[in-house]
């Protein structure tokens, strides 16, 4: 296998791969890319020549990568990346705050609180585009590192070294379960109380479930497994649902059920003892240079007032 014409590959051949992926077929790459698909088929069959390989499948349901495609497309996508941020850093001269944000958030601020902060910096600074990636929080860490984001949203701390980590937006965790639950009303649940009823609870990796985790060993309370667990489920949505069903109680951030709790849903159960509460974190590498739009977008959300748009529902 000759491989010494990798040299030739262009960046248009990359992108040719990289949209075929992601739109699933010739068409719609070439749409995409402002090509014609003879054109666009044209670059994936240089691109498999100077590869030396197959790259693409094709089969009557679509295209799908070989073991070959996999390992390129992975390349082919950080190449772009890269060629993206050299020409936001060469805008970014100009002092035009503009440029693409990529961003890795777990799943409360992706869903309850950055389509408000994103409202308001499309509001400040239109020719800033951002683009959202969503997992739990150790999958975020991740993604930092790996370089797929730039900027995270975790609700943890971490101490890697390696991480610029500071908090910018508080929570709370509160006990809910369906309007007219039998614990609604009383005084303060115990931990008991609590792990006596059906638990729904949050999947290993979520930041909630691990915020939990620690609240309960710090005061020697009984753990998790100790609960009477419905079910777990993959995000507070999912968990949110399944209490307005009648599964069973569970604790969930705050923000995740204000609506419910307003439009009388869910009620809010109240804890002996103290307040679970937390900070999502703002994390970037601490190598990562910041340009001009970065900087305002970061600033920008630090200052934002959660309070101001989202007061605490009553208890």
């Amino acid at each position: 296998m000759n491989h010494s014409q990798f040299r030739y590959i262009t960046i248009q051949q990359l992108e040719a791969l990289v949209y075929l992926v992601e739109e699933r077929s010739f068409s719609g790459a070439a749409k995409k890319m402002l090509l014609s698909q003879p054109s666009l088929s044209k670059h994936i069959k240089n691109l498999e020549i100077f590869v030396d390989c197959t790259l693409i499948n094709r089969t009557k349901n679509g295209i799908s990568l070989t073991a070959e495609g996999t390992i390129l497309y992975g390349y082919a996508k950080k190449m772009l990346k890269l060629r993206d941020e050299a020409k936001e850093k060469i805008v970014s001269l100009n002092d035009r705050v503009s440029g693409h944000i990529f961003i890795g958030a777990s799943t409360i601020p992706a869903t309850y609180i950055l389509p408000w902060v994103l409202t308001g910096v499309r509001e400040h600074y239109p020719d800033i585009k951002t683009h959202i990636l969503s997992s739990d929080s150790d999958d975020i860490i991740e993604m930092i590192m790996d370089g797929q984001v730039e900027i995270g949203f975790i609700g943890k701390q971490t101490h890697d070294r390696r991480l610029h980590c500071e908090p910018v937006w508080h929570d709370e965790l509160i006990l809910v379960g369906r309007k007219g639950h039998r614990l609604e009303g009383t005084a303060a649940a115990t931990i008991e109380d609590i792990a006596r009823e059906p638990f729904i609870l949050r999947e290993k990796g979520s930041a909630t479930r691990s915020i939990m985790e620690e609240y309960l060993k710090s005061y020697d309370l009984p753990g998790i497994t100790q609960f009477t667990i419905a079910c777990e489920m993959g995000s507070s949505e999912a968990v949110k649902e399944a209490v307005i069903a009648g599964l069973g109680v569970s604790i969930l951030s705050v923000h995740a059920v204000r609506r419910e709790l307003e439009q009388g849903y869910v009620t809010r159960i109240p804890i002996e003892g103290h307040t679970i509460s937390r900070s999502f974190s703002l994390i970037y590498k601490k190598q990562f240079s910041l340009c001009a739009h970065h900087q305002a977008f970061v600033e920008y959300a630090k200052a934002y007032d959660l309070e101001a748009i989202h007061p605490s529902p009553a208890g």
